[in-house]
């Protein structure tokens, strides 16, 4: 079986009960499926679950070099340049990262994200695109920061070839059934 899912923000990308935060257990009813792979739980969007653990592995291993496409509200408007930076690959955690796909786009149309990310006056925002290959943990996030663009709001459109589409946040649908 595989499932696409739209996870919304605030959502842990776990099964298990957790204190704080609503899991995937309150979105999906199949059993003995799981993640590939996680999104962090202030990052919203494409979660695939599968209960092939072969695809799994695949999806979520850093070496197998799929492709995640994600959109990025920075703070601030980074120049070329910077978007540079990303492309070179950069130093995050003691780590070099592969080098990325970015560039600035128009703003997305995307839903209403519940909260709403904050809005300071005195700083504008801009929208990127980012692809990566890798996948290590809050990559994205510790990469637009390491250039001097914190991340306010990330969002994964699609991994390889599995895309979110129009799909609404909390919901799924199933691609592949066994």
């Amino acid at each position: 079986m595989l499932i696409i899912f739209n996870k919304p923000y605030g959502v842990i990308t776990q099964f298990s009960e957790h204190d704080v935060y609503p899991t995937l257990k309150e979105f999906i009813p199949h059993k003995n499926v799981y993640p590939a792979g996680r999104l962090d739980t202030d990052s919203e969007g494409l979660v695939i679950l599968t209960d092939n653990g072969a695809l799994q592995n695949k999806l979520s291993d850093p070496l197998s070099s799929i492709e995640k496409v994600y959109v990025v509200q920075v703070e601030n408007i980074p120049s070329r340049d910077d978007l540079l930076k990303l492309e070179k690959g950069v130093m995050i955690s003691k780590y070099f990262t592969k080098p990325a796909k970015a560039k600035m786009i128009d703003e997305p149309t995307l839903w209403e994200r519940v909260p709403p990310i904050r809005k300071r006056n005195s700083i504008p925002t801009s929208w990127l695109e980012i692809r990566i290959t890798e996948g290590k943990n809050r990559q994205v996030r510790k990469m637009t920061a390491a250039i001097g663009f914190p991340t306010l709001r990330l969002v994964r459109l699609s991994i390889g070839d599995y895309k979110i589409g129009d799909l609404e946040p909390g919901n799924y649908h199933v691609i592949e059934s066994s």
